[in-house]
């Protein structure tokens, strides 16, 4: 991405990280488990191993299609991969309020899933 489409950098350690307007990482390689911490405190949250097993799934399925996943393909990805229980919209929305494929993609260091406002 051009430089023009930084917005802001979050230090992480020794590392600067660029962000975009809406706080997604511009070089997806510089996300590490650091800068998923990083972002989550500047959302207020704390990221517990729930919310660290959808990261997980939600990078496995970047890797594997190369697209975040919107909602739906995110509940189901999850489910396949952490059960039934887990794999619920409402589980999603507790660990991840407001928007938890935008939410989730960004704390993965991913882009902003398609056809999420």
């Amino acid at each position: 991405m051009a430089s023009s489409e930084i917005d802001r950098y979050l230090s992480v350690g020794d590392a600067r990280v660029a962000l975009d307007p809406e706080g997604y990482l511009i070089d997806l390689s510089q996300w590490t488990p650091a800068v998923a911490e990083a972002l989550a405190v500047e959302d207020g949250r704390q990221l517990t191993a729930e919310h660290w097993e959808v990261i997980e799934v939600i990078r496995d399925f970047y890797a594997r299609y190369g697209a975040s996943p919107a909602m739906r393909p995110l509940v189901k990805a999850v489910g396949q991969a952490l059960g039934p229980e887990k794999g619920r919209s409402l589980h999603l929305m507790k660990l991840f309020p407001d928007s938890p494929a935008k939410v989730a993609a960004r704390l993965a260091g991913l882009p902003k899933p398609a056809n999420c406002l």
